[in-house]
């Protein structure tokens, strides 16, 4: 077996077997070999029969020396990523099949899905410590990877780009109280703003993400293995596949403005990482900062297109803080029904009580999206979040300002989250400078008072002194 080491000296050798050399055209693609879906095969191993991934270079600036990722039922043998398309969205997939609504062997048609706008590529695609989480070549499949489909291999895109309009309420109360004035370009007089946006799915490089978290790849590896009840047991039995397209939410990338101007540190760029937080997002939930400090950048964004540089949302799903909504609700009980009642001071004890630690977002893996925007310098980076900054000025990325939320529109019941916050390292600002270990202690949030809680808080403590 010959290897072939790519000259920016990239974490994973690409690798040629004797058999795809034989049958590889001129054209440097193999011949795809379509697996018969009758046969359940539960694992597989490196040097079984027929076993012949497609080789892999992540960090290749080349797409075509990189290799295109291939996660698919389709080629069994030569599939160079383990797990499956689509996120957690996978199962559904199979739940089309088992119906009988979906042909197994279907290939999606691609002719008219490309980027409808451009998107690198930039300096750190080749860099696997600035993108290990994503692949950046993930929307190019039809104009780098035609080869490969026009041979018969079924490769999906694991980004695709489009364009909306974004109609939010907030922002027809902010062009009605002044604050924003339509442009018509990046504001309607409607209120709608025109963006450009981005769905990406997970694509992990093992080795770059073991080195972020600070383990080996096998511990990586058994961990996952273990904590999904054997889900995967290809993390396992397959240490020569180092791609993996795990079960997770992805992220959405939302721009105002125009896309080419990211890179141009001299242009204005304003910048928000947010986490998903359905019942704040979507349904105005006050017990959080979420949707206000979320719509709050939305403006600040707007505003900087207008200005002539760039608004970026980076749009995260990461329920809970990556615990889900199960756990967040569970803790939200433990904090309204605990011992003097929902407070500042034990704020994020009461997380830690449920389920056992802070915060599972790691933010190691955030930055990734940024760098695959080419993002060297955020002007505005509307967020408190100390971790989140950290992690992004760690990977190279220069933050001048760091906007807080303003005052007036933290909701009143979110003051307990926002004082906790503060006090266990958020940046203040000028807003929360004042935030000390009295103010910790005296911050409370609202009973549930609800269909005459007292009583059953009564019955509780009964029961439990019984």
């Amino acid at each position: 077996m010959s290897t072939v080491q790519p000259a920016n000296g990239a974490l994973s050798p690409r690798h040629i077997s004797k058999k795809q050399k034989k049958e590889q055209d001129d054209d440097g693609i193999p011949v795809p070999e379509i697996t018969n879906l009758d046969y359940v095969n539960l694992t597989t191993h490196p040097d079984a029969f027929g076993v012949d991934p497609v080789p892999i270079s992540w960090g290749h600036p080349d797409a075509m020396i990189r290799g295109p990722v291939i996660c698919t039922v389709r080629h069994m043998s030569q599939r160079n990523a383990i797990g499956a398309h689509s996120g957690s969205y996978c199962i559904y997939t199979g739940l089309a099949v088992a119906a009988g609504k979906l042909n197994p062997e279907y290939v999606p048609n691609l002719k008219l899905t490309s980027p409808v706008v451009k998107i690198g590529p930039h300096k750190a695609w080749s860099d696997p410590k600035k993108i290990g989480s994503i692949d950046p070549f993930g929307h190019l499949t039809t104009e780098c990877y035609s080869g490969y489909l026009n041979k018969g291999f079924d490769i999906r895109p694991t980004i695709a780009v489009t364009k909306a309009h974004i109609d939010l309420p907030e922002c027809r109360e902010a062009i009605a109280s002044g604050r924003l004035k339509p442009d018509g370009k990046i504001l309607m007089p409607t209120g709608q703003s025109i963006v450009s946006k981005a769905a990406i799915e997970p694509v992990w490089y093992l080795p770059e993400i073991a080195r972020r978290f600070g383990c080996t790849e096998s511990m990586l590896r058994q961990s996952i293995f273990r904590m999904t009840n054997g889900m995967y047991p290809e993390l396992i039995t397959r240490p020569d596949i180092k791609i993996f397209l795990p079960p997770i939410g992805g992220l959405t990338i939302y721009i105002w403005g125009d896309p080419d101007t990211i890179p141009d540190e001299d242009i204005e760029l304003s910048c928000r990482v947010h986490d998903e937080c359905n019942g704040s997002d979507v349904f105005g939930s006050d017990i959080c900062t979420c949707r206000p400090y979320l719509t709050h950048a939305i403006e600040e964004a707007i505003k900087t297109a207008q200005r002539g540089g760039c608004g970026i949302v980076i749009y995260f799903r990461k329920e809970g803080r990556s615990l889900g909504e199960v756990t967040k609700y569970l803790v939200y009980n433990t904090r309204k029904r605990q011992e003097g009642g929902d407070s500042a001071e034990n704020y994020f004890r009461c997380t830690e009580e449920v389920a056992g630690v802070q915060d599972t977002r790691f933010q190691a893996l955030m930055p990734d999206p940024l760098h695959f925007l080419g993002v060297t310098k955020i002007h505005n980076f509307i967020s408190m979040s100390d971790m989140k900054y950290n992690a992004i000025v760690n990977t190279g990325i220069k933050i001048v300002n760091r906007v807080e939320i303003p005052k007036d529109l933290v909701p009143s019941d979110a003051q307990v989250e926002i004082t906790a916050k503060v006090f266990h390292g958020y940046n203040a600002g000028e807003a929360y400078k004042n935030i000390d270990e009295k103010e910790l202690k005296k911050t409370v949030g609202r009973e549930y008072g609800y269909n005459g809680d007292a009583e059953e808080k009564k019955e509780e403590v009964a029961v439990v002194q019984d």
